[in-house]
């Protein structure tokens, strides 16, 4: 993702931000004066060396400053923050540290890195969020060194518990522009009323928003701004779109899930949470195990489901932009956009899933007209390269858009949408070719079409674009 400065912000990093001079690569923990139990506990996790945001900002932290850490997704940034504090931890003082996540499944995600990487320290975690009973939440804060926590049941435990967070030594927003995002801005600085005046903060995210900005003015002490690469870096992202009908992206979607080879784990984002249910109840219609999550289902299902997509069981996903942000899932080899969010900056964060942590990955994103103006905006605001795959004969598949659930019997197909369901029956598909007897009702094009390398160009539509039954 580009983050733009202002030149006043250029300014003040240029001024206050350290850079090496010694190559990135060739930094280690032990040259960053990590504490030699926590190093134990990195290597044994396999992270040997610290990522740009890791070697950037552990030393600053260290020193007490106030951070701002602008980073892409699965840039190591639980190891960034998590380092000096867990060196810091004085068990008996109570709750020291406070780390705030937007989703439950950031929360626990960030408690199990802190565990795993710090088990030769001791300390105790406690991991907050709605959902789920309070009472045993209720005793492991008393315990607990540090609090890892969504805004909503955080303000609960204030209010209506015994969390004290008056010692509090330091306190972490990440992925704070997805808090403001989810309208968490209020509820943010009613906690950080609570803690102490002088106590340290750490901010870390992918942009910097106006209610960020004032946040800083706040709540922060001369802050230090530290930024690092803000996409996937091309040599290890490859990215591809097919220029589709809407009612043939399914087929294309099943065709290309079947062709490709050498899967690890794949995610299927979808842009809303109905699209998420008829994607994968149709997927598993035609035999492709496949697990689904989206923001209504129950959190204990959720964080199950996460937990069995890490292990490869299913290894397909489909999701919607809940599982886009924070999350480090490791080992996804292939993202599928099953269509575009309107919000063009979470097509960033959807290909950030994958090509993590120097591997490799590829994402490909089934275009049809009604994602024209996103994507068009895409390329435009992000320095990527998407290359357009010519489409290629596959089979022709129905879909059960879920009528059935909704007006009882028999149910119906979507007369514009997909076709008649006959799996016995399936059809090729060919670029011009027409379907039976269904008539297009309005067509798209893109005029200009010489790309130059193959990468999308502009475009004009033509026609009323009509999709059929659209969701």
């Amino acid at each position: 993702m580009t983050f733009t400065f202002s030149v006043s912000r250029a300014v003040e990093i240029f001024q206050h931000v350290r850079f090496y001079s010694r190559r990135l690569d060739r930094m280690t923990f032990e040259e960053l004066n990590v504490n030699q139990e926590l190093v134990k506990g990195l290597n044994e996790i396999g992270i040997k060396e610290p990522t740009d945001i890791q070697q950037k900002t552990i030393p600053l932290i260290k020193q007490g400053k106030d951070v701002i850490g602008i980073s892409k997704t699965g840039s190591g940034k639980t190891v960034a923050f998590g380092i000096p504090l867990l060196e810091k931890i004085q068990q008996g003082q109570g709750v020291q540290f406070l780390i705030i996540a937007p989703v439950r499944e950031l929360a626990v995600q960030i408690s199990k890195e802190l565990k795993k990487f710090g088990k030769y320290v001791k300390f105790y975690v406690a991991t907050v969020f709605g959902g789920v009973a309070i009472n045993p939440q209720i005793e492991a804060i008393e315990r607990a060194d540090i609090v890892v926590g969504t805004p909503g049941r955080l303000l609960d435990h204030l209010e209506n518990h015994k969390l004290d967070i008056s010692r509090v030594k330091c306190v972490v927003l990440d992925e704070a522009d997805k808090m403001v995002e989810m309208g968490f801005i209020e509820d943010i600085r009613i906690i950080l009323n609570k803690t102490p005046k002088h106590r340290q903060m750490l901010l870390f995210g992918a942009t910097i928003s106006h209610e960020i900005e004032e946040l800083k003015q706040k709540y922060m002490h001369n802050s230090l701004t530290v930024q690092t690469e803000s996409h996937v870096q091309e040599e290890y992202l490859e990215q591809y779109y097919y220029n589709i009908k809407q009612y043939e992206k399914f087929s294309l979607l099943v065709h290309l899930l079947n062709k490709e080879e050498d899967k690890g784990l794949t995610i299927i984002f979808c842009s809303a949470r109905s699209t998420v249910e008829m994607v994968t109840r149709n997927l598993r219609d035609n035999g492709i195990k496949v697990e689904m999550t989206h923001g209504k289902l129950s959190q204990n299902r959720r964080l199950s489901i996460i937990e069995n997509f890490h292990k490869g069981r299913p290894n397909v996903l489909v999701a919607s932009a809940v599982a886009a942000r924070g999350l480090d899932i490791k080992d996804v080899t292939h993202i599928f956009n099953y269509d575009l969010s309107q919000d063009p900056e979470e097509y960033i964060h959807r290909i950030g899933r994958t090509a993590r942590a120097g591997q490799t990955g590829k994402a490909i994103t089934l275009l049809s007209e009604r994602d024209h103006d996103t994507f068009r905006e895409i390329l435009s605001r992000y320095p990527v390269e998407v290359k357009e795959l010519p489409l290629e004969d596959f089979p022709r598949l129905g879909f059960n858009a879920g009528m059935r659930r909704r007006f009882g019997g028999r149910g119906f197909r979507s007369s514009g949408g997909y076709g008649s369901y006959n799996r016995s029956r399936p059809r090729s598909y060919n670029r011009g070719s027409s379907f039976g007897d269904r008539s297009h009702r309005g067509s798209s094009s893109f005029s200009g079409r010489s790309r130059p390398h193959g990468r999308y160009g502009s475009s004009s539509r033509s026609g009323s674009g009509s999709f059929g039954r659209r969701y």
